[in-house]
């Protein structure tokens, strides 16, 4: 693959290029066995089995929350870097599901894996690139030369009011990263921007349930907009295009706009086939895009070059360019595959889902 010269970007410039050169030292996925199909979601609320947005969505079980799912995808992770969790300098944890409102999940992640007491740790929120927000201050925190190690997880039990068309997607799930110096990186992080602006088009106040969503003003303006946006104005600062590409990686609330933002961006339906999960476990809000990747990371090889574009209602996008590197084919098997957690699958019906998921109120 032909090597760009990227001396020509500018301290200062929109694209974030740390310092130190950083890459992903270790990565691994959770997705929870359960599946509900959208059939059963058409079933109860439409009185008939009729296809959805997805085949099925991941379920997590009454003893899963974003904690314990933040906790396996990190050992999977740690499990492929190979580094002391004592080594870690930082738990961040990026959900819209934390399962407390005043404790944060971080602490409680950093204990069980092992790490030191003398660490950051903490939460992060933006709607579904909380993720992601992690990882690009993980990649400052390495890149400055402040830390060694750090771990960045964006993990989700996504909320959906029942019989909305939302339910069909919101599924649970999520991926951890520990990112480290570049030099012994399974895959390098060569630069990453981020686009924001104040748009409404999915919210949830405080005493609320559930969320609520602008409908289609979620899509030209939100979506593709900033999707868009982070994308284009990384790549032309990179000095990329789509053909230098081999795997592009978007947020997945559903399966057509993953397909459509990514023609619009000029990339082909194969770039895109390998990190599209949403058809076979939904939309794992915060995981989304970074379960997406493991996915590519469990297939890619050394030298191919990977876009990663997160989107976050509200509303923000997170692009990453990223290039694997040699180590990646060693040090993938030291962790169950994102396939694997795919196909570890429990059909359920719509009442152990609604059980599962505290759909029905007790008091």
């Amino acid at each position: 693959m032909e090597n760009k010269d990227h001396s020509a970007l500018q301290v200062g410039g929109l694209a974030q290029i740390p310092s130190r050169p950083v890459g992903i030292s270790g990565y691994g996925a959770y997705i929870p066995r359960y599946r509900l199909p959208g059939t059963e979601i058409s079933r109860v609320w439409l009185g008939e089995p009729t296809p959805g947005p997805v085949k099925e969505k991941a379920v997590a079980g009454l003893d899963e929350d974003v904690i314990t799912m933040s906790i396996e995808a990190a050992r999977n992770a740690l499990a492929r870097s190979g580094i002391d969790p004592q080594a870690l300098r930082a738990v961040w944890v990026g959900s819209e599901s934390h399962p407390y409102s005043v404790k944060p999940s971080g602490t409680i992640v950093a204990e069980a894996i092992g790490a030191s007491e003398h660490i950051q740790a903490g939460d992060w929120e933006f709607a579904c690139k909380a993720g992601t927000e992690a990882v690009a201050a993980a990649v400052s925190l390495v890149g400055s030369h402040m830390a060694d190690y750090a771990l960045a997880i964006g993990m989700d039990t996504a909320q959906a009011k029942p019989g909305d068309v939302l339910e069909y997607t919101a599924s649970s799930g999520g991926a951890a990263f520990v990112i480290g110096p570049a030099e012994e990186a399974l895959a390098t992080i060569d630069a990453h921007y981020s686009f924001v602006t104040d748009t409404p088009d999915f919210w949830r106040r405080a005493d609320q349930i559930y969320p609520e969503h602008g409908q289609r003003f979620t899509g030209e303006p939100a979506y593709f907009h900033h999707i868009t946006s982070a994308a284009q104005t990384l790549m032309e600062q990179m000095q990329l295009t789509a053909a230098d590409f081999k795997y592009a990686i978007f947020h997945q609330p559903n399966v057509k706009f993953p397909q459509r933002v990514g023609k619009i961006l000029g990339f082909t339906p194969e770039q895109i086939k390998d990190g599209l999960l949403s058809p076979v476990i939904g939309n794992t809000y915060a995981g989304s895009a970074l379960v997406g990747l493991t996915a590519v990371l469990d297939l890619a090889e050394p030298g191919d070059r990977i876009l990663l574009t997160s989107y976050g209602s509200g509303a923000g996008s997170d692009a990453f360019v990223f290039t694997v590197q040699e180590a990646l084919p060693r040090r993938r098997g030291m962790a169950p595959s994102t396939q694997t957690y795919i196909d570890r699958r429990t059909e359920i019906d719509y009442a152990i889902y609604a059980r599962m998921r505290g759909k029905i109120a007790m008091k």
